[in-house]
């Protein structure tokens, strides 16, 4: 797989999670954050499972205790950011959530860096500018008077930097995407229904009140995107990973105007010209100067 194409499932993934964020806020209309955090991927984990049997069989590197311990960080990093994104969104609106989540896009070349000591692209940095300005001009120009749920919305993108480097650099270590998302689906699922069964009430009507927004998020938003979010990064950098997972900004934001009546303002089509400028960029020069330093 080239890395054009690594890049085009990231921004494929991307759209899934944008009309993602408005399943989850309907949702939430009927069950508690937690049980639909535990649901969802436990779905996720159900989808995987028949295309992770037939990666496990073809397998040529074993799952040694140092990768099922990268296994464990990632899901409870997807736990954390799940979870304060589900919650946040109570007392956020979508398009909120959606600009506020997609600071992921700064917070992992600054992980790269301090934990990884691996510098990006030069033009990861104006990239990752121009992105977050894209996002946040999505808004409006402008924030409502900041929540408790913004807040938390902030720590979920803290997390889900988290998610995305330590993901890109364990899939290229084991090359088992598939097993990856599926150990990251069932942590997640377990720690979302644990904390549910304690804190939160649940019926049938709640489930099934859910359930289509359950499926949706569970197959798609959760089993299909996050699988071509793992197998992506084996072929690009966490970086440049981040840049394009970011535009799920600008499918939240115009499915939150389409089905929610959430106004995205003039400003907002900008903000989504300029993102998809950043994108552009972040792709167009690494690849035109690797052409520039090859012999003719």
């Amino acid at each position: 797989m080239t890395r054009v194409q690594a890049n085009l499932l990231l921004l494929l993934a991307a759209a899934i999670w944008g009309g993602g964020f408005v399943a989850q806020s309907t949702a939430m209309k009927a069950i508690g954050p937690f049980w639909f955090i535990g649901l969802r991927f436990a779905v996720a984990t159900v989808a995987v499972l028949p295309f992770l049997l037939v990666e496990v069989r073809r397998a040529s590197v074993k799952t040694t205790r140092r990768h099922l311990g990268h296994y464990l960080l990632i899901g409870l990093a997807l736990f954390g950011g799940a979870s304060t994104q589900q919650i946040g969104l109570q007392t956020t609106t979508v398009t909120n959530s959606s600009f506020i989540t997609g600071l992921y896009v700064v917070f992992v070349p600054l992980i790269a860096v301090a934990f990884l000591r691996r510098p990006p692209h030069w033009i990861i940095w104006p990239g990752a500018i121009m992105a977050v300005a894209g996002i946040y001009m999505l808004s409006g120009g402008h924030l409502s008077a900041l929540t408790t749920g913004d807040g938390l919305t902030v720590v979920c993108a803290a997390f889900l930097a988290i998610q995305i480097t330590l993901a890109g650099t364990t899939v290229c270590d084991t090359g088992r995407p598939l097993t990856l998302s599926a150990a990251q689906f069932a942590v997640t699922a377990l720690a979302a229904l644990f904390v549910a069964a304690i804190v939160e009430p649940i019926s049938m009507e709640a489930i099934l009140g859910a359930a289509p927004e359950i499926l949706y998020v569970g197959v798609f938003s959760s089993g299909v995107a996050f699988v071509l979010q793992v197998i992506g990064q084996r072929y690009t950098t966490p970086s440049q990973a981040a840049i394009f997972l970011s535009s799920e900004a600008l499918f939240g934001s115009a499915l939150g105007a389409l089905l929610l009546g959430e106004k995205m303002p003039p400003l907002g089509y900008a903000g989504g010209a300029l993102m998809v400028i950043a994108m552009l960029v972040v792709e167009l020069v690494p690849e035109l100067k690797k052409r520039r330093s090859q012999p003719a």
